[in-house]
C-alpha cells in the first residue's frame, strides 16, 4: 500500500512538472518576458543589460522624462534698500521753518500729505511743484528730490517720507505654502527661500516640491531640493512676481515579486534603480529572482538612433547578485512612467511543486491510501 501511495505521489509530481505553466504564480519569469527578443530581426523590443561597462552609453540615451523644463536664475547680490515703484503709497511730512504758510496756512509749521500713490508713470503730485518722478528711487533719494524741489518755494523746508509697498513692490505667494497671499518686499534682497519662510514654509506632505516663478511673460522653475542643496540658486524675487509651489507629479509603476505593487511617486529629482528598490520595499525574498530585475521603458520614434535605443520598447535587465549589477543600479536612473518589474525565480516553482506533493501525501494519509 505504501508503494502505491509513493507511486501516486510520483504521478502527481510528474503531472505538475509537465504542466508547470499552470502553476499559481504572482509574476512571470525573466525568460518568459525577454525570450521574444532573442531574434533581434523580428523582435519589437530590445533587451539591454545594465552593467558598469554599458552605463556611460546608457546615460547618453535620450531622456523619456516629458516633464516641462524651465530655466532658472542664479543668485545675484541685492540691496537692503527698497526702490519706489508704481503703486507704492507715499506719505510726506513737510516742515516749514519760515512759517511761510504756503502749504500749511499762516503760522503753521507742519504740513502732512498722505496717500500719495505713485502713478503708472512713476510720479506723484506735489502742490506748486507739480508731477515729480520718484519711481526707481530709494526712499532717501526721493525725499531729497522732493525737498530740493520744494526749497525753491519754501526756503529751508524739511521733508520726512514714508512709503508703503504697492503691487510693484509685492510678490504673490500663490500656493503650496502654509500662508499664501501677497507679501510686500521690504528690500531688494528677498530670496525665494526667505519668501517661502515668510509664507510659513512648504507642508511636509507635499511630494518633492517644485517652485515656479511667473515673471512677466517668462516662467522659471526648479525643485525646492535644488535650492536647499545649492545656495547659489536661491534667486532674488522681484516685485510683481507670482510664486507657485506644486508637488512633483512624476511616477513609476512597480509590479511583480516586489515588496509593494503600486504607483510610486518620485521623492527627489533623480531616482536610481537602487533608490526605486528601497521605495518599493525591495524584492520578495521567497519569490523574486534577484538576477531578473527588469525596467520596461518606451521611447518615442524620434529617440531611436545608432548608439542609442534601436527599438521603441526596451527592457533593461539588472543582476542584483553581482557587485557590477549593484554598482550599475546605483547610477542608472528611473524615468517617469517606467515599469519596474521583479521577475519570479524558477526556484519558487519548485517550491510550489513540493508544496503540492506535500499536500498530496497529506491527503493520501488522511484517506488511508
Amino acid at each position: 500500500m505504501r508503494g502505491i501511495t509513493l507511486l501516486r505521489a510520483a504521478m502527481v509530481v510528474m503531472a505538475v512538472a509537465t504542466t508547470g505553466c499552470s502553476l499559481p504564480r504572482g509574476a512571470a519569469m525573466q525568460s518568459e518576458i525577454t525570450g521574444a527578443a532573442r531574434n533581434a530581426e523580428t523582435a519589437d523590443f530590445a533587451v539591454q543589460p545594465v552593467t558598469r561597462a554599458a552605463l556611460p552609453a546608457l546615460l547618453s540615451w535620450p531622456s523619456t522624462d516629458n516633464t516641462p523644463r524651465y530655466s532658472w536664475m542664479g543668485r545675484t547680490g541685492g540691496s537692503s534698500t527698497p526702490l519706489l515703484a508704481a503703486g507704492d503709497v507715499i506719505s510726506l511730512v513737510i516742515w516749514d521753518s519760515a512759517q511761510s504758510g504756503l502749504l500749511a496756512g499762516p503760522g503753521a509749521l507742519v504740513t502732512p500729505m498722505s496717500d500719495l500713490r505713485v502713478s503708472g508713470a512713476g510720479e506723484i503730485f506735489i502742490p506748486y511743484v507739480g508731477n515729480l518722478r520718484v519711481s526707481g528711487m530709494s526712499p532717501d533719494h526721493a525725499r531729497e528730490t522732493i525737498q530740493t524741489a520744494l526749497d525753491g518755494y519754501i526756503p529751508g523746508v524739511q521733508v520726512q517720507l514714508a512709503a508703503q509697498p504697492g503691487r510693484g513692490n509685492t510678490v504673490d505667494m500663490v500656493s503650496g505654502v502654509a500662508g499664501p497671499g501677497a507679501y510686500p518686499l521690504v528690500d531688494r534682497n528677498t530670496t525665494v527661500l526667505s519668501l517661502i519662510a515668510q509664507a510659513g514654509g512648504v507642508p511636509a506632505a507635499l511630494n518633492n516640491p517644485r517652485v515656479k516663478i511667473f515673471r512677466g511673460s517668462k516662467i522659471y522653475g526648479t525643485s525646492l531640493e535644488s535650492l536647499y542643496e545649492s545656495p547659489d540658486r536661491d534667486a532674488l524675487v522681484l516685485g510683481g512676481d507670482r510664486v507657485i509651489v506644486t508637488p512633483d507629479e512624476r511616477t513609476f509603476l512597480a509590479l511583480g515579486a516586489t515588496g509593494s505593487e503600486a504607483m510610486i511617486e518620485f521623492p527627489k529629482d533623480t531616482v536610481t534603480v537602487a533608490d526605486a528598490l528601497s521605495l518599493i520595499g525591495g524584492i520578495s525574498d521567497s519569490r523574486a529572482d534577484p538576477r531578473g530585475l527588469l525596467i520596461l521603458r518606451s521611447y518615442p520614434a524620434s529617440a531611436l538612433r545608432s548608439g542609442g535605443p534601436t527599438r521603441a520598447q526596451v527592457v533593461f535587465t539588472v543582476d542584483l547578485t553581482s557587485a557590477d549589477g549593484l554598482f550599475a543600479a546605483s547610477k542608472f536612473p528611473i524615468m517617469p512612467d517606467d515599469l519596474v518589474y521583479a521577475t519570479e525565480s524558477p526556484v519558487a516553482n519548485i517550491q510550489t511543486v513540493f508544496g503540492l506533493v506535500g499536500r498530496a501525501f497529506g491527503l493520501s494519509s488522511t484517506l488511508g491510501l
